[in-house]
């Protein structure tokens, strides 16, 4: 049972969490002048890594190889595979596409949830949610364009990415509860991240190229998705993993589209229709049913039904 600060708390640091994460695409998009997308993602991460370790120098010590393997599997699923195949099939598939499609990620993080962790189960509420959150994002995701096509390859990869970012909960759910250092834990989980991205280097662009980072523009908005995007907030995603489990805290996820129209209005000026505003209300009305809870004697019912199906 999660007690009421707890999970008060949890739920407040993951739409925290959620709010850096929903403007990052303003950085993103300043950075991508001067960057590759996969030069974007290294120094990101590497430092990201820099920050944690100067927070917290002291290193985990697993008890065990099957333990370094939960990290090593964090890694790989949610830092290199994860933006990896973002960030290509971004270049092969439309922005609109991908942003609908890794809206998803919290129904494959449920489904995975339900098989390989306890008291992770799926409740019917959670299927209403995802249902009604969903309508909502693809309306703001078109923002009344209707420019909505088909590209298999980028939206496969799009949908890969979903299914990876949804093991790369799992996995952090079963190192929480490791009982080591949440900061330590997610510094554990860059290094490796960064350890898998290292074959990428022989086939990606990349440069050094000093003067890039002598421009303060860049260089503010590169730390800005350092140390905030990626070292405090990838900390404090885990922590509400930990805390909330990882169905109850991926089903924030559907706001990264409601804040990423409220930040492109206020800051980069662009268009917000009717239409966008419609889908941010349905979003958050899917979040607020994702997250209700049945009453005492309709939950007990259903639990028993529950077990009467698996006798």
């Amino acid at each position: 049972m999660i007690k009421p600060k707890a999970a008060a708390a949890g739920h407040a640091a993951a739409i925290f969490t959620i709010v850096v994460w929903g403007t990052t695409f303003i950085s993103t998009k300043v950075l991508l002048g001067d960057f590759s997308p996969f030069e974007i993602l290294i120094f990101r991460f590497t430092l990201g890594y820099l920050a944690l370790l100067a927070v917290h120098p002291r290193f985990v010590k697993t008890s065990g190889i099957r333990e370094e393997l939960l990290f090593a599997g964090a890694g790989l699923c949610g830092v290199t595979l994860y933006f990896l195949l973002e960030n290509i099939a971004l270049t092969m598939t439309l922005a609109s596409n991908v942003g609908i499609i890794v809206s998803v990620a919290p129904f494959f993080t449920a489904v995975a949830a339900h098989f390989f962790l306890k008291g992770e189960r799926l409740r019917p509420p959670f299927f209403i949610g995802f249902a009604v959150a969903m309508l909502g994002i693809v309306l703001i995701t078109l923002n009344g364009s209707y420019a909505l096509e088909l590209n298999p390859a980028g939206d496969i990869l799009a949908v890969l990415a979903c299914v990876f970012w949804a093991f790369y909960s799992v996995l952090m759910r079963k190192i929480s509860a490791l009982g080591h250092s949440n900061i330590a834990c997610t510094r554990r989980v860059f290094f490796y991240g960064l350890i898998f991205m290292l074959p990428a280097l022989g086939f990606m662009d990349v440069h050094l190229a000093p003067e890039r980072f002598a421009d303060p523009v860049n260089l503010l908005n590169l730390l800005f998705l350092s140390l905030f995007a990626s070292a405090l907030c990838f900390a404090s995603w885990n922590w509400c993993v930990g805390v909330l489990g990882a169905v109850k805290t991926s089903v924030y996820i559907y706001l990264v589209p409601v804040v990423t129209i409220i930040a492109s209005w206020l800051i980069l000026h662009e268009r917000l229709t009717g239409i966008a505003l419609m889908g941010a209300l349905l979003t958050l009305a899917g979040l607020f049913i994702s997250e209700w809870r049945l009453k005492p004697g309709r939950a007990a019912s259903y639990r028993e039904a529950e077990a009467g199906l698996e006798r």
